[in-house]
């Protein structure tokens, strides 16, 4: 049987190829519970490609043994990339989405191809451990990112002279501010500004006490972490 499952045949094929759409389903699942851009069908077809293009390209290198069996593959880690690309987006407020989901998709690709390589073992670990990261490590990584020494802030302002008394009021708790940015934002008035902040404070607080501190300060009509 073990023999059947390496070699290229129809029952190997129809196996990589469910297998492929197993695991990127279960890949996807968890992306699709959080209503991330590319959820449950997205990883299953990004999955089952992948593999379709390893059991094509061992299948060109069977009748033509001059061909290099690994440049389809390598076409698919490179190209993989352009979905990524669509499904990371900057917010009005500069934030960053989509990268667990753009790495999410790469991830699902390289399973994709490991089983339709024939390496089983591999896409399965592989499968699992991807799983892990991306569903069971959620919750500690928000929980170390929550307490961080370094915090970027979105703050709006009622007026453009609120930004001034609001530096003091960070200078007053010994906080460091290391970057700003000033730009606009749609839902202020024409006095009104918005500012990016990067802080870095004197110890590891957790960041919604911060957060709640400087929504004290005079002028803040807005604040959120970013």
């Amino acid at each position: 049987m073990l023999d059947i499952l390496t070699e290229l045949n129809v029952v190997s094929t129809t196996v990589r190829l469910l297998l492929a759409l197993v695991c990127g389903g279960v890949i996807g699942i968890e992306r699709g519970r959080k209503k991330r851009p590319a959820g449950f069908r997205t990883y299953m077809l990004v999955c089952v490609g992948s593999a379709l293009v390893m059991i094509t390209n061992l299948y060109i290198s069977e009748k033509f043994p001059n061909i290099d069996p690994a440049r389809m593959g390598a076409q698919v880690i490179s190209g993989i990339g352009f979905l990524g690309a669509g499904t990371i987006i900057v917010t009005g407020r500069n934030r960053v989405k989509g990268l667990t989901t753009a790495a999410g998709l790469w991830a699902s690709a390289c399973v994709g191809l490991s089983i339709g390589v024939g390496f089983y073992s591999g896409a399965v670990i592989g499968c699992i451990l991807i799983l892990i990261v991306m569903a069971a490590l959620h919750s500690l990584d928000d929980r170390v990112m929550a307490s961080t020494k370094v915090i970027n802030l979105y703050v709006e302002f009622a007026k453009v002279s609120d930004v001034g008394s609001f530096m003091e009021y960070i200078k007053i708790h010994e906080m460091k501010i290391s970057d700003l940015e000033m730009n606009r934002s749609n839902s202020l008035n024409e006095s009104g500004v918005a500012v990016l902040f990067t802080l870095r404070l004197s110890k590891k607080v957790p960041h919604a006490e911060i957060i709640h501190l400087l929504s004290l300060a005079e002028g803040v009509s807005y604040i959120e972490e970013v």
